[in-house]
């Protein structure tokens, strides 16, 4: 859409008013004003154009309440059409103004998200490590920096994807940084060579969930389980009935070893795994998979619970779990302050045996 001569003289007018308001007009209505001209016309407008809009949004942004640049930045945070450089001038606001963009905005790019952890303050960086599936390079960056708070938004990101670099060094961190051993631990995807070195250094309690959930045997275990994947990747997506030949012997090996524990149920499903996943969680269960699976996600967050409450997965994770197992069958991921309050009741109510009993009664 070109600009026409009205809306320039509507811009001219706008930069006149940044600079002296008069004639009632307030800074907050310029401010938005001008936003407003530079989202619709965005196509249309020439780069002195653009630069002149941005000078102006920068020349009132001290000047206007945050709580309306919040509103803007709220606004635009899932547009898809809103100009790039409208969205960049917001992220270099304030973090209340950049918070909603940082961790929503899809226009928001990997190099974008660079430079914010390169430039910007530690409540941006915290964003950015709190920003859904955020890429390697961005996780690497992030990893490098020295605020525990920043890795701990890392860690404690389900989303991220993170490097086997780049957990040794997130690894090694938690010796000094006592506050990132339990998420670390918890993530689905840590390397089990690198949870078994922690047990040097970390408490008993956390020693004893990682002797607990990583005790496999890594080689073993990794050449059954990158044949069972290229099997799962040949077959189309969606439930199979019954599930690949690979999958079944690599699960029927664990269950007989001894080595069929929570700590791989999160390891398949993290790398989307998910046929896997229900095939060896319902190994683990004694349950069989159709009643298994029908329970899982048909009786909502309670008996996912009760399922990982008898499997020995912990409440920490249980959000991963629904998240992740619901994402990969296209079902809602929608948790009440009920189902929380359920959730809560099974992991504090039930032991792993009653949660067990629990189940094989429900099935």
């Amino acid at each position: 859409m070109a600009l026409t001569a009205h809306d320039m003289s509507d811009m001219g007018r706008l930069a006149q008013l940044a600079t002296n308001p008069q004639g009632g007009a307030s800074r907050e209505e310029i401010y938005l004003a001008v936003a407003s001209l530079y989202r619709i016309q965005d196509t249309g407008l020439n780069e002195r154009e653009r630069e002149l809009m941005r000078e102006i949004l920068r020349r009132l942004t001290r000047d206007v309440e945050m709580a309306i640049r919040v509103a803007l930045a709220q606004r635009l945070c899932e547009d898809i059409t809103a100009p790039h450089d409208l969205i960049l001038l917001l992220v270099d606001d304030t973090i209340e103004v950049a918070r909603p963009l940082i961790l929503k905005s899809p226009l928001l790019t990997e190099s974008d998200a660079l430079r914010l952890i390169a430039e910007a303050d530690i409540g941006h960086q915290e964003a950015v490590a709190g920003r859904p599936h955020i890429t390697i390079p961005v996780t690497d960056a992030l990893a490098a920096c020295e605020r525990e708070s920043v890795l701990m938004a890392l860690v404690r990101n389900a989303t991220a994807r993170i490097s086997s670099a780049t957990y040794e060094s997130l690894v090694e961190k938690s010796r000094v940084l006592t506050g990132l051993q339990e998420p670390l631990a918890h993530r689905p995807d840590l390397p089990p060579r690198l949870a078994s070195s922690m047990c040097e250094w970390v408490s008993e309690a956390l020693k004893t969930y990682i002797k607990a959930n990583y005790a496999v045997a890594p080689e073993t275990v990794d050449t059954a389980l990158s044949e069972a994947n290229l099997v799962l990747q040949r077959e189309p997506a969606g439930a199979k009935e019954p599930p690949a030949d690979s999958a079944q012997k690599l699960v029927e090996k664990l269950a007989a070893s001894g080595q069929l524990k929570a700590g791989f149920l999160m390891r398949v499903l993290s790398q989307g795994q998910v046929d896997l996943f229900e095939l060896a969680f319902s190994r683990l269960l004694s349950v069989e998979l159709v009643p298994f699976r029908a329970i899982f996600y048909d009786g909502g967050a309670r008996l996912v619970a009760m399922a990982c409450r008898a499997a020995g997965i912990d409440r920490s994770v249980f959000n991963t779990v629904f998240n992740l197992s619901r994402q990969a069958r296209g079902l809602p991921v929608v948790l009440t302050g009920p189902d929380h309050a359920a959730v809560d009741a099974i992991f504090s109510g039930f032991t792993r045996q009653t949660a067990m009993d629990e189940l094989h009664r429900t099935s």
